[in-house]
């Protein structure tokens, strides 16, 4: 039977409302979306989607997206992007920069995205097993998929911040649940956004034997990360992550946990989950002693870093006066209030400059800065150096 991939396309693409493409081999075949994009985020991960040869599998990205991808010989049929819980209009932002778009361009990217159906994985899965059906003339079910990307590709896009392995070594397992007095020394150090103390600690960490979680030793070990995630999560909306924030994040990584195959990847992928989770409430805290205010300001800032961010802005968002806001502030936490805000930035900066290839004006055209002169004095001020500068350095 002759198969038309246009019509299927087509329809797929308005019963679901997510984009679908099909191509023969590297050829673009069919086209399909219920938004109009003024470029495709499918680019962003070609490569990785190119790399999954089962017939049906997905692939999840560091903006907590996946596409699913079906296989048919030359033949691939790839849905997405989609996600399950709506983003936010920074991870929105931060995703059209990641797409080289202006400010002009990077609004429309981001009411296309936003219209798009926001759709289960196990969902989306069971959709393209039913065009599998039709194409493969082969039966799936959830339980027969394996996911077949490379977790190394994730940790190397912005998310991986930190160097996973040291001295070429692998850094010691984070204990599992039922080691109680362990566990707890590690909730304290994400509770209290302590990064310094958890490198201290896991080049210190004792030996510690777990409870039985499943007869097989991988189930074991993937078994002990959900728990280890979803105990990280709370102690981090504990120390003040936004709660969306902090499921979300343990999502990404269970879901990016379900995928390894071996061993030393989970382990790796463990400890880069519970330093990126003591990493964001590290972000937040300013003093010795952090109330909710200090909170509040820093995550109003994390998720408007790309806007232009004015003390009477925050002010407005917590209903408090401009003035009493600045004082207040700056009594709890030692820090004047616009210099929190240009630091925050400037962190951010410098981690778009060590992690992507987009230009500095570019970097100080997302982060809000009136000119490029002006994101060089501001740098400047914090770093000591130009981003130009910081750069070259962070690259040798």
């Amino acid at each position: 039977m002759r198969i038309d991939y246009d019509y299927l396309c087509r329809i797929t693409a308005n019963l679901s409302g997510i984009p679908v493409r099909v191509y023969k081999g590297e050829d673009l075949l069919s086209f399909h979306s219920p938004v109009t994009l003024n470029r495709d985020p499918m680019l962003l991960c070609r490569e990785q989607l190119w790399q999954i040869s089962d017939h049906v599998g997905y692939f999840l990205t560091e903006h907590f997206y996946y596409y699913g991808v079906l296989s048919s010989g030359e033949i691939r049929f790839i849905v997405g992007p989609t996600r399950q819980l709506p983003a936010s209009d920074q991870e929105l932002r931060e995703f059209a920069f990641r797409m080289g778009l202006n400010k002009e361009d990077a609004e429309e990217f981001g009411r296309s995205i936003k219209a798009i159906v926001n759709m289960p994985v196990e969902s989306l899965l069971l959709m393209l097993c039913s065009i599998n059906y039709m194409v493969n003339g082969e039966k799936l079910e959830l339980r027969d998929l394996t996911i077949t990307t490379d977790e190394q590709d994730m940790l190397r896009t912005i998310r991986a911040s930190q160097v996973i392995q040291k001295g070429g070594e692998m850094l010691p397992p984070i204990p599992p649940h039922n080691s109680y007095s362990q566990e707890q020394a590690i909730l304290r150090i994400v509770r209290k956004g302590d990064s310094a103390a958890l490198h201290t600690w896991m080049e210190r960490a004792p030996a510690v034997r777990g409870g039985i979680l499943a007869l097989e030793h991988l189930r074991q070990m993937k078994n002990i990360f959900i728990v280890t995630a979803t105990l990280c999560s709370r102690a981090a909306i504990r120390g003040g992550l936004d709660v969306d924030d902090a499921f979300s994040l343990s999502d990404f990584y269970i879901q990016s946990c379900e995928r390894l195959d071996t061993p030393e990847k989970i382990t790796n992928l463990q400890y880069h989950m519970v330093l990126e989770f003591t990493e964001r409430v590290e972000r937040l805290h300013l003093g010795e002693h952090p109330g909710k205010l200090a909170a509040a300001v820093a995550n109003y800032v994390q998720h408007h870093l790309s806007e232009p961010i004015s003390t009477e802005m925050l002010a407005q968002s917590l209903y408090m006066g401009r003035s009493y806001l600045s004082a207040r502030f700056h009594s709890e936490t030692g820090v004047k209030l616009n210099d929190f805000i240009l630091q925050q930035k400037t962190e951010e900066a410098k981690r778009l400059l060590r992690y992507t290839d987009r230009s500095a004006a570019a970097i100080g055209d997302y982060l809000a800065f009136s000119s490029p002169a002006h994101f060089s004095r501001v740098f400047k001020k914090y770093v000591g150096l130009t981003p130009s500068e910081y750069r070259a350095r962070a690259a040798r």
